[in-house]
């Protein structure tokens, strides 16, 4: 018994400094910005409960809010869906190469480590409409598009090419994670299923992909909480404009919060996106379903 209880306190010892700083530095802002997120509170003023007037107001009065709402969506179920199938891909191909897999794996990483602040300032100036990719293209004739200002379409082009950027940076991650799932699979998995008759297709559908679930699980979910969060190339490649009409959430959370002031609003539109984020989160661990394999 006196043994259970020393294991017991060294167990709330070890655990303490992790659960002290896990409730100062995360638990604790967020319930202040749940309730600043009900309150009128501005730089100058102290805050005032108004109850639900900031969640109204962002869904019937702030148009930015809906584009921003619009154009995360979009940026999460296309980097979803690129990103986890060319990952995927180039996951799989690295995996079955031997010379040059470190070459190729760390050409496709690199942009991972590189700054989003410094990338969003290099491609803006590439799609900049009298230089860069434009210029190029002017020496054969062609007229290039205004990859940043065109606003026309549902989706409009600097939202595309902000996406296509993200793909370029982050595809690297996701088959690194999904490579280390793969390389940790029995080779006697596949040698057994070549024996039974099946070719290099069939054993990715129905040896690798039931294998890597927990990986895909893991790897959609920081794929979706990052897209919907997603702010340093926004900011740096258009500043959520023209007119606001590349606004995501994280971009409209910032001009509310550190441009206009207004704190108990910026707060409202941080619980969206964390409500967002989790529920998000919910449905990928609810959809994708896992089953016990040995390995």
């Amino acid at each position: 018994m006196d043994k259970l209880l020393r294991n017991k306190k060294a167990i709330a010892v070890f655990i303490a400094p992790a659960f002290i700083l896990f409730t100062l530095v995360l638990f604790i802002p967020v319930i202040q910005v749940v309730y600043y997120s009900f309150c009128e509170y501005g730089s100058l003023t102290k805050p005032e409960f108004i109850g639900f007037d900031n969640y109204i107001k962002l869904f019937t009065e702030d148009q930015t809010m809906l584009i921003a709402l619009k154009n995360s969506f979009f940026f999460m179920i296309f980097s979803v869906i690129s990103q986890q199938i060319i990952g995927l891909l180039l996951a799989v191909l690295l995996t079955n190469i031997k010379k040059g897999r470190n070459f190729f794996k760390n050409i496709y990483y690199l942009p991972c480590v590189l700054s989003s602040a410094a990338l969003g300032l290099l491609w803006a100036f590439l799609f900049n409409p009298k230089m860069g990719i434009n210029q190029i293209l002017a020496t054969v004739g062609i007229k290039g598009p205004l990859w940043l200002s065109d606003v026309s379409g549902f989706i409009c082009l600097p939202m595309w090419v902000i996406a296509f950027v993200a793909l370029w940076q982050y595809v690297g991650q996701n088959m690194m994670l999904y490579m280390a799932q793969i390389m940790n699979i029995s080779t006697d998995i596949y040698e057994a299923s070549y024996i039974d008759g099946a070719s290099k297709v069939k054993a990715f559908f129905y040896v690798t992909l039931p294998l890597i679930k927990p990986m895909m699980i893991t790897s959609i979910s920081l794929n979706c909480i990052g897209s919907l969060k997603f702010f340093d190339l926004v900011y740096n490649m258009t500043q959520g404009g023209p007119n606001h009409n590349s606004e995501v959430l994280a971009t409209h959370l910032y001009q509310q919060g550190f441009k206009y002031f207004k704190y108990g609003y910026s707060s409202a539109i941080a619980v969206i996106l964390l409500i967002l984020c989790l529920l998000v989160t919910f449905i990928i661990n609810k959809c994708i379903k896992i089953d016990n394999y040995e390995m």
